[in-house]
């Protein structure tokens, strides 16, 4: 069965940092853009990064630029969000999402949108607090 799965969220303190791991079983990552989405208390879902399936272009929210990095281990058929300087406000439930369709990440100003993804993962929870 095609299935994403998140793991490496957890409560981290503000300037610490996290890996988040979206293992892929069913389906091989190579031919797919990899995004990150995050959702937080009375928010709506937020696009907040994403990598083209060639590696050849990335997009980072503002609120995430310098302090996350989006990347993926092809032999593992896995996709990572680093997450470092962590805020307070980067608490949210994480979740990735894949689409063949690599105009959703073409490195523009443009979020990876919600609606254009085909695999969702159920997401995982990141507390940034002391």
């Amino acid at each position: 069965q095609v299935q994403l799965v998140e793991s490496g969220g957890g409560l981290v303190q503000p300037g610490g940092s996290l890996r988040l791991s979206c293992a892929a079983s069913g389906f091989t990552l190579d031919y797919y853009v990899i995004a990150w989405f995050r959702q937080a208390p009375g928010k709506e879902r937020e696009g907040v990064s994403c990598i083209s399936s060639s590696d050849a272009r990335t997009y980072y929210a503002d609120s995430v630029k310098g302090r996350f990095t989006v990347s993926r281990d092809r032999a593992k058929n896995t996709g990572y969000l680093q997450m470092n300087s962590l805020k307070p406000e980067d608490t949210a439930v994480y979740y990735c999402a894949a689409t063949v369709d690599d105009l959703m990440c073409d490195g523009g100003n443009y979020p990876p949108s919600q609606y254009g993804m085909e695999y969702w993962g159920k997401g995982t929870l990141v507390t940034v607090s002391s």
